[in-house]
């Protein structure tokens, strides 16, 4: 087995590193926030991720799992260094690199043996070339270091299982060394290995993740085309979804995609595509549509209602996405300041996420309108004059319909995420808004059907 470092301990880094180790492999951590480390030592993970506490527990008691904010005795002898630092967005689209830089220069100025450097972390097309000639620019002792693209496709939520059990593994090397010695560290995994070139590397992550991006941004365009001719967008998801050429995943319409990577991602490319003088406009498209989708619920509760100002609004979800406490471009930090200006009394609820939040919001007076934090949906929805949904927790989707006419004030519910069925909320006395779905549709029918009836 290999004895492997891992800069940075985030999502990519710590769940690499775990799962390395999971497999065999001797792994050191490396950060260099100290309480971070401490905590990891202790065997408390950092980020919500299924399974990974207790993974981390399981391999630190075995030895096999190390965390240190040392990395000049993590990179000294190692085998190989696995980079999983972040890569954030700069305001004009681009990727900052400047904290893979760091530790290029750190790796540089420490090895003492022959080693190769693998870079998990999503960069730009190229970008590993660069490390590979800054490296060597900055090297101190007369070894061999050559840099490897490994891009990650992890998803938030499940990401300790989608590397265990990854449907392939993605290398990118320029040597029969660099891709024997990937080979070598993946073998454990017994998973189908992709050997490319760098940047074929690079561009695999970034076209797949945008791929999914437009995807999910097609079909809430579809959606939003639905409400307006009268379709079901879960109809015609159902209807392609069997057409073995489209998939019946990323099929379900709601308002966009947040998180660490699609946002990101996404720009990223468009950004690298203009630096060479080339548009894409799929991926722009892709862009601009969930830019708008996010706020659709707002938009729609501003045609319904004549003020939020005084108002008890329920928001139920404030991370991108269940099985995460993140809230990188979650709708809830596009939505809620929106709603505080225009005076919004806010109670929400989130069933990991509300730490986070505070961060960015207090509770109490926020401007124009309040928040409170609340520990249960029942809580929320007292009494409250209209409800919106932006995560589809499990906790969330429990709650019947005829609960939100009995708890809220108006039974006024937007949801960003279809989780109920249209009839059953109608029929349960609830005025209900989705996405891509005809609400009013089925309310005249059911109105007429009445009429029918009655005559």
């Amino acid at each position: 087995m290999n004895k492997i470092a891992v800069a940075g301990t985030g999502y990519v880094g710590l769940v690499a590193g775990v799962c390395f180790a999971e497999v065999g492999h001797q792994v050191t951590c490396v950060d260099i926030d100290e309480n971070k480390v401490r905590l990891m030592e202790s065997g408390v993970s950092p980020i919500y991720e299924a399974d990974l506490e207790e993974l981390m527990q399981k391999n630190y008691a075995a030895g096999r799992l190390h965390y240190t904010t040392d990395y000049k005795s993590a990179y000294k002898d190692a085998d190989a260094i696995f980079i999983g630092v972040g890569t954030p967005e700069q305001p004009d689209g681009s990727a900052n690199l400047s904290y893979i830089a760091t530790v290029a220069r750190q790796i540089a100025e420490t090895v003492e043996k022959d080693c190769l450097v693998v870079v998990k972390s999503t960069v730009p097309v190229g970008t590993n070339d660069k490390v590979e000639k800054f490296i060597k620019d900055f090297l101190v002792n007369d070894v061999k270091v050559e840099v490897a693209s490994n891009p990650e496709f992890l998803a938030q939520g499940s990401a300790v299982h989608d590397t265990l059990h990854a449907a392939r593994i993605i290398i990118g090397t320029e040597s029969k060394w660099a891709e024997e010695m990937l080979r070598k560290i993946y073998e454990p995994f017994n998973l189908p290995i992709v050997s490319v070139s760098r940047r074929s590397a690079e561009m695999i992550k970034y076209a797949s993740n945008d791929f999914l991006a437009l995807k999910i941004s097609y079909m809430n365009d579809i959606a939003n085309l639905c409400e307006l001719v009268g379709a079901d967008i879960q109809d015609v998801a159902k209807g392609m979804s069997y057409d073995e050429r489209i998939g019946a995943k990323f099929l379900n319409a709601g308002i966009g995609y947040g998180g660490s990577c699609f946002p990101k991602d996404t720009k990223a490319l468009e950004y690298l595509a203009r630096q060479h003088g080339y548009e894409l406009r799929t991926i722009k498209a892709a862009i601009d549509v969930n830019k708008d989708q996010k706020t659709m619920l707002y938009k729609k509760a501003c045609r319904r209602l004549i003020t939020f100002s005084g108002l008890k609004v329920a928001i139920l979800g404030l991370t991108f996405k269940p099985g995460t406490d993140d809230l990188r471009e979650a709708p809830s930090l596009e939505n809620i300041p929106l709603l505080l200006d225009a005076g919004a009394d806010i109670y929400a609820y989130d069933p990991v996420g509300i730490e986070n939040f505070k961060k960015k919001y207090s509770e109490g007076k926020n401007g124009q309108g309040s928040i409170k934090y609340v520990e249960s949906v029942e809580e929320a929805l007292k009494d409250a004059n209209v409800c919106f949904i932006f995560t589809e927790w499990g906790e969330i989707k429990a709650v019947k319909p005829e609960q939100y006419k009995k708890l809220m004030r108006t039974a006024l519910v937007y949801d960003g995420r279809n989780i109920y069925d249209v009839e059953a909320m109608f029929k349960a006395g609830v005025e209900y808004y989705s996405i891509g779905r005809p609400y009013m549709k089925i309310a005249e029918m059911n109105s007429e059907a009445a009429a029918t009836k009655e005559a």
